[in-house]
């Protein structure tokens, strides 16, 4: 799987701002969607969100940027850092900053919104926030449900988008298979004998007598017969 700059969204602004890459390239080096790219650019997603060079970030180099407006097939690999640094495992709920605690209902009701595949315990991790409020959000008994906005956690600063997609990501893998729908099928020979024998056991005397009447080869027998009787 591809391996997405730090900050996806504020390295597609820089890139749309900064260079003649189409949409694709875009996307591909950001691990976006083309069409997420060109909402960014027609001013739709990303409103707020300030341009970050990869190139100043090491992300890129210059040459790649180059041969990519050079060839729009062309594909941009990012550069592998210089420095590792180790990855801390963070324990227990996410500290949320008391300045935006106050965003969290409204990163809440993006989440539950957006992805609704999204479980509790994953939506606590994100924003930091606990079970009750995210069920009051979702039946909309929140006290503040009237005025509350839909707001994507990342814009607001809550969790990262690297967090957003991998939560999202296991959401997809732990969601069951669709069901197969059950059309209707053809039956097997034995089973239209089976079905027409039974049908027969049950008509009615009447039933079988109109039946008889109509069999194509006893109309066409009456028929021999009463040519023979002309004849």
């Amino acid at each position: 799987m591809a391996t997405a700059p730090l900050m996806p969204k504020a390295t597609a602004v820089w890139l749309l701002d900064n260079t003649t890459l189409t949409f694709d390239q875009i996307a591909d080096f950001c691990v976006l969607h083309p069409l997420e790219v060109k909402a960014i650019a027609d001013g739709d997603a990303a409103q707020g969100i300030k341009g970050s060079d990869p190139v100043l970030a090491g992300q890129l180099t210059r040459e790649e940027v180059e041969k990519a407006e050079a060839d729009p097939n062309y594909r941009m690999k990012i550069s592998e850092p210089k420095v590792r640094v180790p990855e801390v495992k963070r324990r227990g709920p996410r500290y949320t900053p008391v300045s935006k605690r106050q965003d969290r209902p409204n990163a809440i009701l993006w989440l539950v919104r957006n992805h609704a595949e999204l479980k509790d315990a994953q939506i606590m991790r994100l924003v930091g926030t606990t079970k009750p409020t995210i069920q009051a959000i979702r039946d909309r008994t929140h006290w503040n449900s009237a005025t509350l906005t839909p707001t994507d956690p990342v814009t607001l600063g809550l969790c990262s988008q690297l967090e957003l997609d991998m939560e999202v990501r296991k959401a997809a893998r732990a969601a069951p298979p669709p069901a197969e729908p059950q059309g209707a099928r053809l039956l097997s020979a034995e089973e239209t004998t089976a079905l027409r024998a039974r049908d027969e056991e049950q008509a009615s005397p009447a039933q079988r007598r109109e039946d008889e009447a109509l069999d194509p080869d006893s109309v066409f027998a009456k028929l021999k017969s009463l040519k023979r009787d002309e004849g």
